[in-house]
């Protein structure tokens, strides 16, 4: 390979045979380099591609702000999720997670708070990533002496799974976003403010989360309930039209149709709901 630019001591973009242009990283690896000169592979700690010409760009801005030693210290955090997913990460978690945790980190120091509302509703959608987030959070706060509160640990968790995913974090945040607005929904309509930490908020979250990645793969099977959706609608009006307006929402938001049967297991999810 030939060194294209140097971005910092630690961080230089080389010309790669295979990949065009390839981030490497490594402790001094672009010290006392120039342009044009050959430098080796072994010679880098990691490097990694960024194949998007505007990730390329927001990496290299991503530099004129952030310190050296942060940036080793994620490249160091990223190759700790890749090794316990055993698996290598979406590419652009370099630019997303590294920004993200810089200014996190810099409000921490201040003394401003950061507060996550959709915190549990994370945790149970993405437990793996959630379980390694928390790990992320206790690690870096040794590292820098700081104490991330636990509501970071929900932002990681988006991030990592955006990269586990190859989605963009902001369709990640979507699907949260819209469990959210029905949860608002399911308070407004039914008079009730849910305890989030109920059994049966939990089990309808999750139920939210399955329901959304079946609509979104395209994987839902033909189910016929008209019997019981007839029992339940004549059994429980309020629950069943509200699972019928849930509906609704869900198709405006994610542009696909929601099978009829969702409706059944809506109005008995809402139901437990409503009893308490």
């Amino acid at each position: 390979m030939r060194v294209k630019k140097v971005l910092n001591n630690n961080v230089l973009i080389a010309a790669h045979p295979e990949y065009n242009e390839v981030i490497l990283t490594g402790k001094g690896i672009g010290f006392g380099k120039r342009t044009g000169e050959d430098i080796s592979v072994e010679s880098a700690e990691k490097f990694f591609v960024l194949r998007d010409q505007k990730e390329q760009q927001q990496y290299k801005q991503l530099l004129s702000y952030v310190d050296e030693s942060f940036i080793g210290l994620m490249n160091e955090c990223i190759e700790r999720i890749e090794k316990r997913f055993e698996v290598r990460l979406n590419e652009h978690i370099h630019v997303g997670l590294t920004d993200h945790l810089y200014f996190a980190v810099k409000r921490i120091q201040q003394g401003l708070d950061i507060k996550n509302p959709f915190l549990t509703e994370t945790e149970l959608a993405y437990p793996k990533e959630y379980t390694v987030a928390l790990e992320i959070v206790q690690w870096l706060n040794e590292k820098l002496g700081v104490s991330v509160p636990v509501g970071e640990v929900g932002f990681i968790t988006l991030h990592i799974h955006s990269a586990l995913t190859n989605r963009e974090l902001s369709e990640v945040n979507k699907h949260t976003q819209l469990i959210s607005r029905m949860v608002d929904v399911i308070e407004e309509s039914l008079k009730i403010s849910v305890d989030r930490a109920d059994v049966n908020y939990l089990r309808l979250i999750r139920h939210f989360h399955a329901s959304i990645e079946r609509v979104q793969k395209d994987e839902n099977r033909p189910e016929n309930q008209e019997a019981l959706a007839k029992v339940l609608q004549a059994e429980y009006p309020v629950c069943y039209n509200l699972a019928w307006k849930l509906i609704k929402i869900m198709q405006q938001n994610l542009h696909k149709p929601v099978p009829d049967a969702e409706a059944v297991y809506l109005t008995l999810h809402l139901q437990r709901l409503a009893k308490q």
